[in-house]
C-alpha cells in the first residue's frame, strides 16, 4: 500500500509541474484572461472556438450562466430561456467582476488547457489521500499532510479564480506562484516520507543549514522574477511586442535579481563541493548544478538576445525544479542515519 501511495504521489508531482509549465505558457502568451470567468469558460465547460458563438442569437436556447459579448461588455444569462428576435436585457446581467470583454480563441484554449491540467493533477492527489488512511497507524503524518495537500489544491484553485476576477492583479499572481511551490514541497515530503528504504547520506549540520539558506534564496529569486515579469507585461501594454525594448528601462528589482544570481551560484557551488569533498552522498546536487547552469543560460538569453521563444517559461520552470531539488536534498539532510565526525 505504501508503495502504491508513493507512485501516486510521484504522478501528482509530475502533473503539478505540468500545471506550472502550462501556467508559464499562459503568462508568456498573454492568455491569462482567455477565459474571463471561472470555473467555466464563457459559461461553457468546453470553451468556444469562434467569436460567433459569443454573439447574441435570436430564437436560441440559452442556459443560465452562458456568456455573450455585446457592446464590448460581458453579459451573463440569468436563467434558462429561449431568445426572441431581439435581445431582452431582462434575461441578462452585466458581468461586474472585471471589464475585460475580448475573445481570442488561442488565448482561450491556452488558458483552458491550463485549467484542465490543473483539474487532472487533483486526481492522483485525491487517490493518494484516500490510500493514506490505510497508512494511518504506520505514519500519521502521511495522512495529515495528504489532507493538507488536498486543501492546498482547493485553495490554489480559489486563488486562480481571484486572479481572473482581478484581471491578473500582480500580487495575486505572486501568491498563486508561492502556493504552487508550497504544494510541490508538500508532495515532495510525502514522496520522501513514504520511502521504504532510505539512502545513506551523511548528516552534516553545516550542509543542512546552508541548504536552508539556498532554499530561501531560491524562493526570493522566484518572487522577484515574478515581479520582473509583471514589469515586462506592463511594457508590452505600452509598446507592444518590441522585445528589444522590454528591458530598456529595468527596475531595481531586476538588478537585485541579477545580483542574487551570483549568490545562488556561490551557495549551491559550496554545497556541491562540500558533498564531493566529504563524500556526504547527496547525489541530487549534481542535477541541481545542471539546473543552475541552464537557468543562467536562459537568463542570459532573455536579457542579451531579446527573449527567444519559450525562454521565459523555461527560465521559470527550471527555477521551480531547482526549488524542488533543493527541498528534497534538505529532507535528505535531516535524516541522521550517519553523522559526520
Amino acid at each position: 500500500m505504501q508503495k502504491t501511495f508513493r507512485k501516486f504521489a510521484k504522478t501528482a508531482l509530475v502533473l503539478v509541474y505540468l500545471v506550472i509549465i502550462a501556467g508559464a505558457v499562459v503568462r508568456m502568451t498573454g492568455s491569462g484572461m482567455g477565459c474571463p470567468d471561472w470555473p467555466k469558460c464563457f459559461g461553457y465547460y468546453i470553451p468556444p472556438t469562434e467569436s460567433s458563438q459569443l454573439e447574441f442569437k435570436p430564437n436560441h436556447a440559452y442556459k443560465k450562466g452562458i456568456v455573450i459579448i455585446k457592446d464590448e461588455a460581458l453579459l451573463v444569462a440569468t436563467k434558462d430561456f429561449k431568445s426572441a428576435e431581439n435581445i431582452n436585457l431582462n434575461n441578462w446581467e452585466t458581468y461586474t467582476k472585471h471589464d475585460y470583454a475580448t475573445f481570442n480563441p488561442t488565448h482561450t484554449w491556452v488558458e483552458y488547457i491550463n485549467r484542465l491540467t490543473g483539474a487532472l493533477s487533483g486526481i492522483p492527489i485525491l487517490i493518494f489521500t484516500i490510500i493514506s488512511f490505510w497508512l494511518w497507524q504506520k505514519n500519521k503524518w502521511l495522512t495529515l499532510l495528504s489532507i493538507a495537500t488536498v486543501i492546498g489544491m482547493g485553495f490554489q484553485a480559489w486563488l486562480g479564480k481571484t486572479v481572473v476576477d482581478s484581471n491578473l492583479a500582480p500580487y495575486k499572481i505572486t501568491i498563486h506562484m508561492v502556493m504552487a511551490m508550497v504544494i510541490v514541497a508538500m508532495i515532495l515530503y510525502l514522496i520522501y516520507a513514504s520511502k521504504l528504504k532510505f539512502s545513506k547520506q551523511i548528516f552534516d549540520p553545516a550542509f543542512r543549514n546552508v541548504i536552508i539558506v539556498a532554499l530561501l534564496l531560491s524562493l526570493a529569486q522566484i518572487i522577484l522574477g515574478t515581479q520582473i515579469r509583471q514589469h515586462i507585461d506592463e511594457r508590452i501594454k505600452d509598446i507592444g511586442y518590441i522585445k528589444s525594448q522590454w528591458m530598456a528601462d529595468p527596475t531595481l528589482k531586476f538588478y537585485i535579481h541579477r545580483s542574487f544570481s551570483v549568490l545562488v551560484v556561490f551557495i549551491n557551488g559550496w554545497l556541491f563541493f562540500r558533498t564531493r569533498k566529504l563524500g556526504l552522498g547527496y547525489h541530487k546536487i549534481n542535477l541541481l548544478m545542471l539546473c543552475i547552469f541552464a537557468e543562467i543560460i536562459s537568463g542570459i538569453a532573455m536579457y542579451y538576445f531579446d527573449f527567444p521563444f519559450l525562454s521565459q517559461p523555461i527560465h521559470l520552470v527550471i527555477a521551480l525544479i531547482m526549488f524542488g531539488i533543493q527541498f528534497y536534498i534538505y529532507l535528505e539532510s535531516r535524516h541522521k542515519k550517519a553523522v559526520l565526525t
